[in-house]
């Protein structure tokens, strides 16, 4: 039986020997705190301290705005500085909660469960979640709690965990597949408690065998759960190439995965699921890669949220020689370039990635020479090069016709163009314009 994978993709350089052999350790941050009260699709969290208010770690801080929202947490104990705008990793301000670090990490007592799994309703597991506000830790960070209410809970056939990681450089998934593997089955059982017609989905691909080996050890007597292998191939672990690697089912951009029948959650997510549900944490930590050719020490750290990235760097033992030309966080592919390091590590931060040099920059566009090349990569099964061009016409119709947003702006064909066009950033930008405007 061959490699489960897509039509489509890429083999950029993987970069993950930076930091794929280097155990996850602990960073205890030492300055200010940053909670932006934006890190989630939806509404932006509503602030419930003010200046000069002392907070305790495990602290709620700010409340859901909405149904699609998240409640925010303190992660240290210190007092409230002020709440104003802060830069962000999407390079906007965003109004922030920022918390004086006093360093003793005094902490709210945190209720374990109080009874077995299976005697607990979906109410209380989904209100458990709700209340640690966790959200998708692998990229939009949609809110947990409401990708787990759909509308027809028995519809529900597949819940796919992404261990893919096939973003080149990031390894905490790896890391946590290997190192607490317990903790991302037993996530992935409360999930399937809340649908008792779905099977467990953990998707893993072949370039990480230790990883694929322990997890079928540990579900091995859960007859519910299963361990699939894919092909090693950017961008196997996007949502939608995922589901239809797995189960053979297609997602347009109409749809939602629960309209497939999935529903779909990260290796961090699940983890931050047990812990809520067991433990009685709300989401205060993640792990991230640190990494690039211009850290010293690359490694994995597992990190309060509003800690700073600039911290983190120093802990990784700085920077080579001089300042690297480019600072990205997440992943080459879909991360987002940021202009300054002083800012904070929130609930969807993967990895921060510094390279010696930008090598896109240094890349001048010229015509397109009709290779196709594009078009063979991409996971999408559009003609990037041609919606290109409508989008830099202007002719938004066309666009549409062209099915422009199906295009998932995973950047293959950037990589593969030959001509160095910049087709992801054109179509990703007129998709942006569009669904602004469908929204007024």
């Amino acid at each position: 039986m061959g490699l489960l994978t897509f039509k489509g993709g890429i083999h950029p350089y993987e970069g993950k020997e930076l930091t794929m052999d280097k155990p996850i350790e602990v960073y205890l941050p030492k300055g200010d705190m940053v909670y932006p009260l934006s890190q989630h699709i939806g509404a932006p969290a509503k602030p419930l301290v003010k200046k000069g208010d002392r907070v305790l770690a495990g602290q709620k801080i700010a409340e859901a705005g909405g149904f699609v929202s998240a409640h925010i947490h303190a992660t240290v104990s210190g007092t409230v500085k002020c709440i104003e705008p802060r830069l962000s990793s999407g390079g906007n301000k965003v109004n922030s909660i920022v918390v004086e670090n006093d360093g003793a990490f005094e902490s709210v007592e945190f209720h374990e469960m109080e009874k077995p799994l299976e005697e607990m309703s979906r109410e209380e597991i989904i209100g458990a979640i709700q209340e640690a506000g966790i959200v998708g830790m692998g990229g939009a960070g949609f809110p947990t709690h409401v990708k787990l209410s759909p509308k027809n809970v028995d519809a529900i056939d597949y819940i796919i965990v992404n261990g893919s990681e096939c973003e080149p450089y990031l390894t905490s998934d790896y890391r946590r597949m290997l190192e607490e593997p317990e903790k991302v089955v037993k996530g992935l059982e409360i999930v399937l408690q809340l649908f008792p017609n779905a099977s467990g989905i953990i998707a893993v691909e072949n370039n990480k065998p230790k990883a694929i080996q322990i997890l079928k050890e540990k579900t091995s007597d859960i007859p519910r759960i299963r361990v699939n292998t894919m092909k090693t191939k950017y961008p196997e672990g996007a949502e939608r190439q995922l589901i239809y690697a797995n189960t053979k089912r297609y997602v347009n951009s109409n749809m939602l995965p629960a309209d497939a029948g999935c529903i779909v959650h990260n290796i961090d997510t699940l983890v931050a699921i047990y812990e809520a549900v067991y433990m009685g944490r709300p989401l205060m930590e993640r792990i991230v890669t640190v990494t690039g050719d211009a850290i010293v020490n690359p490694q994995n750290y597992k990190v309060l949220l509003g800690t700073g990235f600039q911290e983190l760097i120093d802990a990784a033992g700085g920077y080579k020689g001089e300042e690297p030309e480019k600072i990205i966080a997440g992943g080459p592919m879909m991360g987002k370039a940021i202009i300054s390091t002083d800012i904070p590590l929130v609930k969807g931060s993967s990895a921060i990635l510094c390279m010696q040099e930008d090598e896109v920059a240094s890349c001048e566009p010229s015509n397109c020479i009709r290779c196709g090349r594009c078009v063979a990569v991409c996971p999408g099964r559009v003609n990037p090069s041609q919606l290109a061009k409508l989008a830099q016409k202007g002719k938004l119709d066309e666009f549409v016709e062209q099915d422009g947003m199906e295009c998932c702006e995973c950047g293959c064909c950037s990589y593969v163009c030959p001509a160095k066009r910049h087709l992801t950033q054109t179509i990703a930008a007129t998709r942006k314009s569009i669904l602004a405007s469908r929204k007024k």
